[in-house]
Order: structure tokens, then sequence, then C-alpha cells
């Protein structure tokens, strides 16, 4: 008797957690051929373009990794490793530059000072492309409007270098990293400063062996994400610098569109995966450390 009561009760609960279960799995059905559609498709056209091979007296095509070989080379090696090169700097200045500056604002009294910073800081770091290379070509450019009020010219500036791309990448590089280092920042436990007075820390031993030990998975994630972001810009290096500055995604544009060769598509697409993979490997360092970051400051 016992039995088949338990049996009559578990059916229902069974079916009830069925039923509770489906729309979750419904509701992810869009999201997931979204991603499908608008990720999973073009991957698979970059893989197959990549690893197309195409001659180009017969036009006949094969699969192999000559393209690959290709956007390991020459020039196209040359602006591979230039756009990690200012990913890199412009990542680090931008983290060393928008840590005090987030801190400033997490210990600020003010409200009004604070949400007005991060308000800012989230629109700068959306602020690129072309309107953004315009800005700063007005008013540092050749014929800029500081340029000439301050005689840069004569002192050395060009604003079309690789330094001058570096400082054009910190305007919504510092705002994005105020953005990614504040939470981490409001995290840090007020006992844990007051523990350190007590046993006679300075402020500078404080944030050598407390803060910046706790921080430094966020930081090494803001930093991460500031070097993604970097890589990733195109149209401000395409309107500031053209190909005076080697970078991979100008040359992307290059071999796209033939200025370089004829037929360079799928060279294009191996250029394509390059960049993947880098970003790939960015991601694989990135989670671990929100993950890490995240245990000690939940």
């Amino acid at each position: 008797m016992t039995a088949a009561l338990t049996r009559v009760d578990v059916a229902p609960v069974a079916s009830v957690k069925r039923r509770r279960r489906a729309p979750g799995w419904l509701a992810v059905v869009p999201l997931l051929a979204f991603t499908a559609v608008a990720f999973g498709l073009p991957a698979l056209a970059m893989l197959d373009g990549a690893f197309t091979v195409k001659d180009q007296a017969t036009g006949a095509t094969s699969y192999g990794t000559a393209n690959l070989t290709t956007s390991l080379h020459g020039a196209y090696l040359t602006a591979l490793l230039g756009s990690v090169k200012l990913s890199a700097v412009s990542a680090g200045i931008g983290a060393l530059l928008g840590l005090p500056l987030a801190q400033a604002v997490v210990t600020s009294r003010s409200r009004a000072l604070r949400e007005a910073v991060l308000t800012a800081s989230g629109v700068l770091a959306n602020f690129g492309g072309v309107p953004l290379a315009f800005a700063f070509v007005a008013t540092l450019g050749n014929a800029g409007v500081l340029t000439r009020h301050l005689g840069l010219t004569n002192k050395g500036w060009d604003l079309y270098s690789f330094w001058g791309l570096v400082i054009v990448y910190l305007y919504f590089l510092i705002p994005l990293m105020v953005l990614t280092v504040t939470p981490a920042l409001e995290g840090l436990r007020s006992q844990w400063r007051e523990a350190a007075q007590n046993n006679g820390a300075t402020a500078v031993q404080y944030w050598r062996h407390v803060a910046l030990p706790v921080l430094a998975p966020s930081l090494l994630g803001g930093l991460v994400l500031l070097f993604g972001s970097a890589f990733a810009a195109y149209a401000t290096a395409a309107a500031m610098v053209g190909s005076s500055v080697p970078l991979v995604t100008l040359q992307i544009a290059d071999a796209i569109s033939g200025n370089v060769l004829v037929g360079q598509e799928n060279v294009a697409l191996a250029l394509s995966l390059d960049m993947v993979l880098v970003a790939g490997l960015v991601m694989a360092v990135y989670l671990p450390l929100q993950r890490r970051s995240a245990r000690w400051l939940a």
C-alpha cells in the first residue's frame, strides 16, 4: 500500500518538474538559432575560405594550408605583429591610467561626480570609428587646432604614427578600464584596510600586500579586455593612418578589396582566422581570471 502511494506521489512531481523545465529550454532556442546564424555560419565560411587554395592559372580549388602560410609571412606577418604591439602598448597604458581614475571615483564622497564619471566612461568607451578619428584630426592633426596653437609640428609631433594611434586608442580604452575595474574596487572590504592599519601597515603596504593581490585577476582581466578591444579596432585606424602603420585589420581590408594583389580574398580569411586564434587565446586567459576574481570579491 505504501509503495503504491509513493509511486502515485512521485509521478505527478516528476511531471510537474518536466513541465517547469520545458519553457526554459524553449526560451533558449531563439538565442541558439540566432547564434548559429549570426556566428556559426560566418565562422564556417571563414574556415572554408581560409583552407581553400585557388590556382590563379586554372581557377581550380583545393583544400590546403597555403593561405595560412602566406598570412604568416612577409607584410602580413608584419601587420599581425604590429596589431599585437599596438594592442599591448595601448592596453598597458590604458590599464595604468584607468586604475587610479577608477579608485578616485570609488573613494569619492560625491555621488553626482561618481555617476557622472561612470556615465561618461560608458559613452566614451563606445565612441570610436570615423567620428573619433575626425575629432583627433581636427584637434591634433597636422592642421589641428591644438597643433597650430602649441606649435607641435615644430616639436616633431605626428598624429599619423604608431604613438599617435596609441593616444587615440586611449580615448576609449581608459574609460573601458574604469568600467571594468570599478566593481572590483568596490568589492574591496573596508575591514581589510582596517586590519592592515591596526597591524601597523602603511597605505603602500596595504596596496602591495592586500589590495593588489586580490585585484590582480580583475586587473589582468581588464588588461586582456582592453587588448581585445584595441586588437579588433579597424575604422579609427583606417580613417587616420591608412597603410602608414601596418595593422592586420587594414591588411584584411586591402586583401579583400584587391588593393595589393587580385584574388587574395582567401588570404584575408586566413588573416581573419589568425585574429580569431589570437582572440581565443586572449579569452582563454580572461575567463579563468574572472572566475578567480569573483571568488575573492563575492
